[in-house]
């Protein structure tokens, strides 16, 4: 296929995909409180109604606040899981890294029934913390694949060099391991952040209405009708997906980190 006739196909495929979005978009701007489309005239006054608006403001607050918090504990989580792959080359290692891929590769549904089996067998359900740990380990996926990506590609030169020097395990991990693995921390965080900010299933199985997160809140309000606030919530969310895509790709190596090799690797 020429280049002309595959931009178009990709250029087709690109509309098709941004199509909902666009409507989204359209929707969220709407001046009336209707969700129509095209707009019925233009205002921005659906977006200043998430930060005005207490109950839409404060689960704002609590999906900041779950987000930034599993994806600190799903790093924590990873980091250790990560390191033991790269130091230890043990058959049974590899098993560890399933278990670790197991909370993603699974059916969110099924996660989360399980999550919530888990915290009510203990008398749990409901307590806030808990959607923290849930999302904590159902997002542990995606910086143990960005911190094993990280640790692979450290020169083992640069180690042996540390150690014949003197230095030991200590050492190395501060002054070599962890700022060549800190771009991949940072990923790591960023990837469980966006993603725990969008999810839903986990978080209303495992804490129900005791813990109003905007996508929670965007189901509750269903049930009253539809407003474009709903439609604003949603392109804020992939304003904020794309800053911190963005992000990676300007200060990061993305395409590795989304697991192509670069020449150097072979």
């Amino acid at each position: 296929m020429g280049t002309w006739p595959s931009r178009l196909v990709f250029a087709c495929f690109g509309l098709f995909l941004a199509a909902p979005l666009a409507v989204v978009a359209g929707v969220a701007v709407n001046e009336k409180k209707s969700l129509t489309f095209p707009p019925e005239g233009f205002s921005l006054s659906w977006f200043g109604e998430i930060f005005a608006n207490p109950e839409w403001f404060s689960a704002l607050l609590a999906s900041v606040g779950v987000a930034a918090s599993a994806s600190v504990l799903a790093v924590l989580i990873a980091l250790p899981i990560a390191w033991f792959l790269w130091r230890w080359h043990a058959p049974f290692a590899r098993i560890v890294q399933v278990l670790g891929l197991a909370p993603f590769i699974l059916p969110p549904v099924i996660t989360a029934l399980g999550f919530l089996a888990f915290w009510s067998e203990l008398g749990l359900y409901g307590e806030p913390w808990t959607v923290v740990i849930s999302h904590g380990i159902f997002f542990v996926t995606l910086p143990l694949v960005t911190l094993t990506l990280g640790f692979d590609a450290i020169d083992g030169a640069l180690v042996e060099a540390a150690a014949t020097m003197g230095a030991d395990e200590k050492t190395v991990l501060r002054t070599i391991v962890f700022p060549l693995i800190r771009p991949y921390i940072v990923s790591g965080l960023a990837f469980a952040f966006v993603l725990s900010l969008n999810e839903y299933i986990v978080a209303y199985m495992v804490v129900g209405f005791t813990v109003e997160t905007l996508p929670i809140k965007i189901f509750n309000a269903l049930r009253y009708g539809y407003t474009p606030t709903m439609a604003a919530v949603s392109i804020l969310f992939v304003a904020v997906a794309a800053a911190v895509f963005g992000l990676i790709a300007r200060f990061g190596d993305l395409p590795r980190l989304m697991g192509a090799w670069s020449p150097r690797d072979e």
